[in-house]
């Protein structure tokens, strides 16, 4: 599929950045690890985000709710992440493991949203004031999980009226299933491109022209 993206319409969306997610130590990376390793994804997050800012291309963070104490406990329906996180406090606020990656540090120009309290970055978050207000018609969505926050983000964006281009080595999931599930079942449903992260960066080169 061959895809160009005007930079003045075009915002990737970086999801859940967290040490957390993806650094040694991190709640979460042992359990995301392989994945990650096995398509390289710390390498393509650093390329995708890289090449969004050389070209002008918006950069959105799309955060988790960082956990609080008493966050989820009175919820009539909290759902299977949230009651993990009640337990395993990932993304604690204030805590080394819910500040991002160090590679991945907004900058000035980027956006930081208000932060998801469930998987869509869209719900109860200012997600599409922010890029109406940028004037954004492409969101590209790289970042964590694969078939979680990215798939649900994603979704949520075609249903708003946004092309919505999923990059499957720049993201992870737990097991190859689920990354199998992401971008070969359900990506297709929704998203109008589906691309790895060469292709991606020489779509984006493609648009400064």
């Amino acid at each position: 599929m061959s895809e160009s993206y005007d930079p003045r319409r075009t915002a990737v969306l970086l999801v859940d950045p967290f040490n957390d997610f993806l650094s040694e130590g991190g709640k979460i990376w042992p359990r995301l690890q392989a994945q990650a390793e096995e398509v390289g994804l710390l390498d393509n997050l650093r390329s995708a985000v890289a090449s969004a800012r050389e070209a002008g291309v918006q950069v959105l963070f799309v955060p988790h709710r960082r956990w609080e104490p008493g966050d989820y406990e009175t919820w009539d329906h909290p759902n299977p992440t949230q009651r993990s996180i009640m337990k395993t406090h990932s993304f604690a606020r204030g805590s080394w493991g819910g500040e991002f990656h160090s590679d991945f540090q907004p900058r000035p120009g980027d956006v930081v949203v208000q932060e998801h309290w469930g998987q869509s970055g869209f719900a109860n978050t200012d997600l599409d004031f922010q890029l109406k207000q940028h004037g954004i018609s492409h969101v590209v969505l790289v970042g964590l999980l694969a078939n979680t926050c990215i798939e649900s983000t994603g979704r949520f964006a075609m249903e708003l009226g946004y092309h919505v281009t999923l990059v499957r080595d720049a993201t992870a999931a737990f097991r190859p299933e689920m990354m199998q599930a992401a971008h070969e079942l359900n990506g297709p449903t929704f998203a109008h491109a589906i691309l790895d992260t060469g292709e991606l960066v020489a779509a984006i080169e493609g648009g400064k022209a």
